[in-house]
């Protein structure tokens, strides 16, 4: 069931818990398309205002917020931390200024990829900025798992892992992205879903897939919490239900990464961000998706962060301004 709180605030707390009077296991702060640049406040496509420079300083008051809580155990940054109007030659330092924001929280802070993020950096520049570990391969994937206490594992997922963004010209997934788009987009602009019906109109340039090597992974990792009796909860910039989002922002082969997850019934929760407005859905297995509201689009003086508890059986989203508070509750 989703409860939306009307007591949201900037006051975050002290790591009470809910109204159930119980202490969380564990706590973690997040925020989701800072979206930072230097640069006149502006418009999305759609019209709505992006205010670039306040950005940062919502980011400021989130982390401020985070480190007064006292009780928070690391930070997720749900990704695009950079916008992509932002000039190419600002790039480099413009995402090193965010990331510096972020280090100023007292704790880990977990950062995953985004399509706006691709376009200020290439992969091999941005993935170690943002201190993502890698596979061995050459520090070129942005998937990985960690597990804050023995019951919890979180898995991030590299929505753009297919991109025709971020990789190499001559890239196998580049070029396997651009096969997609060119067999499911046709328009000349493949960011523009125009002539596009329902789901179909996923396929723009701006979002991505997860790869065949990282399904495995993804498999491998859900049958090893499975046997460790753990609950997960999946991370991803780029949503895994329509029901949660714009069917513009969605995961390219969502249908397939949710068909694999539904295989497991360790999965309670998917976090992501990507839909600067937000939602949130419970799909057909009970699996609950959240979909965190950017903090790009706050008018000067609001906020867009919170942090999340997290019980045996339950999530509680507290949330700031224009990030609802939200709970998820589910079965053992």
């Amino acid at each position: 069931m989703i409860g939306v709180r009307s007591d949201v605030c900037m006051d975050l707390g002290n790591g009470l818990a809910n109204g159930q009077g119980k202490h969380p296991l564990f706590s973690f702060g997040v925020i989701s398309d800072v979206q930072y640049a230097d640069i006149p406040d502006g418009h999305s496509f759609l019209g709505v205002p992006r205010y670039y420079r306040h950005s940062i300083l919502v980011l400021q008051r989130a982390v401020k917020n985070w480190n007064d809580h006292k009780n928070l155990n690391f930070v997720i940054n749900f990704g695009d931390i950079v916008d992509g109007k932002c000039p190419k030659d600002q790039s480099l330092n413009a995402v090193k200024k965010v990331v510096s924001e972020f280090e100023n929280f007292h704790g880990p802070v977990y950062h995953m990829i985004g399509n706006h993020c691709l376009y200020n950096l290439p992969r091999d520049k941005l993935l170690p900025l943002l201190k993502i570990p890698n596979h061995g391969d050459g520090c070129t994937h942005a998937y990985y798992d960690f597990s804050p206490t023995p019951g919890y594992r979180f898995v991030v997922l590299d929505g753009y892992d297919i991109s025709a963004i971020g990789w190499p010209h001559d890239h196998p997934n580049r070029l396997e992205a651009l096969k997609i788009l060119s067999e499911k987009n046709p328009n000349s602009d493949k960011n523009s879903p125009e002539g596009l019906k329902g789901v179909d109109r996923r396929f723009v340039m701006f979002n991505g897939a997860v790869g065949n090597k990282q399904m495995e992974w993804l498999d491998n990792v859900l049958k090893d919490a499975t046997n460790m009796k753990q609950k997960v909860i999946i991370c991803c910039h780029v949503p895994l239900d329509p029901g949660a989002t714009s069917k513009t922002t969605l995961l390219w082969n969502y249908d397939q990464v949710m068909d694999l997850i539904h295989r497991y019934d360790c999965v309670k929760v998917c976090l992501s961000g990507h839909n600067h407005q937000g939602g949130y859905s419970v799909d057909s297995r009970g699996v609950h998706h959240r979909v965190l509201d950017a903090a790009l689009e706050c008018t000067p003086g609001t906020n867009a962060f919170g942090y999340i508890d997290v019980y045996d059986n339950m999530l509680s989203l507290v949330g700031t301004d224009q990030m609802k508070s939200t709970e998820f509750s589910f079965d053992f």
